[in-house]
């Protein structure tokens, strides 16, 4: 099975690079702005501290944060022909399940995230109908339309979810169909860490309790683009 799936995308690749090799060439050059539309599948790759009540850990607790696809729109600026800068713009949307001793719960948040997210790119092959990129950058986080929900849920029932910065990194390919659109395929890894902050929920005696989320979601994208 294996060595049949192998084979399959072995004589894919080659397809692929027999199919572009005789199209003219959608080169970058400086001050190109380079756009494309992906759809993306977002693996949010959780870590969780326990929740804590009132101040106190809730032994064996935690929360597991669901995936999400969306469509997403990227913008590069080429510097020049190898150099790209490009923001990364979409919002997703997910639940927070209650896990461990908590998994009773069910869901406990509802929030949307917006990611915006700035890298700095390598073009290795610029003038090629195949063009690898790989990139490093920043990650702004913002959590919004937060809502306490399932078992937590209460009069009064609060959730804010901290912001965050982190690193971003990813690696693409640029294929031409012709010589005004490409495919895309990208795949990025983004460094997220909040807090979630409950305030008069059905826990504990104030209603007040948190649970710190170390986030490492993989992201990977698939979409076409032009430049202009």
């Amino acid at each position: 099975m294996a060595k049949n799936i192998t084979t399959t995308l072995a004589a894919a690749t080659f397809l692929t690079l027999g199919m572009t090799s005789s199209l003219p060439v959608l080169a970058y050059e400086a001050g190109d702005w380079v756009v494309r539309g992906r759809i993306l599948n977002i693996d949010t790759n959780e870590d969780t501290s326990t929740i804590r009540v009132d101040g106190a850990s809730f032994p064996g607790s935690g929360v597991n944060v669901n995936n999400d696809t969306i469509p997403e729109l990227d913008i590069t600026y080429m510097i020049n022909p190898h150099w790209g800068v490009e923001l990364i713009l979409g919002t997703s949307r997910h639940t927070v399940d209650g896990s461990g001793t908590l998994d009773v719960l069910g869901g406990i948040i509802d929030t949307k995230v917006l990611p915006p997210t700035l890298t700095l790119q390598y073009h290795f092959a610029p003038t090629s109908n195949i063009r690898p990129y790989a990139g490093v950058g920043i990650n702004y986080t913002q959590f919004y339309d937060e809502e306490v929900t399932g078992g937590l849920e209460n009069p009064g029932a609060r959730v804010t979810i901290d912001d965050s910065w982190g690193l971003a990194v990813q690696a693409g390919v640029d294929i031409d169909i012709n010589k005004d659109w490409f495919v895309n395929f990208d795949v990025k890894y983004i460094d997220i860490d909040t807090t979630a902050n409950f305030t008069n929920t059905a826990a504990g005696t104030t209603g007040v309790a948190a649970v710190d989320v170390d986030l490492k979601p993989v992201i990977f994208g698939i979409g076409i683009g032009t430049t202009f």
